[in-house]
């Protein structure tokens, strides 16, 4: 296990706006914020495409049409996001993965971030896994 502790900080309320790139949103107020280390808390809205990889795959999946963000969650820095999102198409059918660029939101995407203190969210390759994985690593506030 590879773990820090941290103390909650601000709590950050995001209003997406129709056609902004979920995760590049995201990607660039994390940087231009200096976030060190943060969670999605809620997050409730809608999508025009969401671009998702399923767990497995290496290629992305594309869905369009009006859909209901169900999901959101992950955790978010300056250095690197790993982010997950459930849709419901307008039949209910449900469809769920890695959040990637392309995913764009149809009317609003209201999003709660809670910022953790004391830590730092770093990506770095790991052996075991082949992928850029969280080390979590405890820092001055």
């Amino acid at each position: 296990m590879i773990a820090a502790a941290g103390r909650p900080y601000a709590v950050h309320a995001l209003r997406l706006l129709p056609g902004e790139d979920v995760r590049g949103t995201l990607r660039s107020w994390a940087e231009e914020h200096g976030i060190e280390a943060a969670a999605i808390v809620s997050a409730v809205g809608s999508v025009s495409v969401a671009v998702l990889r399923y767990g497995g795959r290496k290629e992305a999946a594309e869905a369009r049409g009006d859909l209901e963000v169900c999901a959101l969650s992950g955790t978010l820095s300056r250095h690197g996001l790993h982010l997950h999102m459930a849709v419901a198409a307008s039949d209910g059918a449900m469809s769920g993965g890695h959040l990637l660029e392309g995913t764009l939101v149809r009317t609003t995407l209201e999003i709660v971030i809670q910022e953790i203190g004391g830590v730092r969210f770093v990506r770095r390759a790991d052996e075991r896994t082949g992928y850029d994985e969280l080390f979590p690593e405890a820092i001055r506030p």
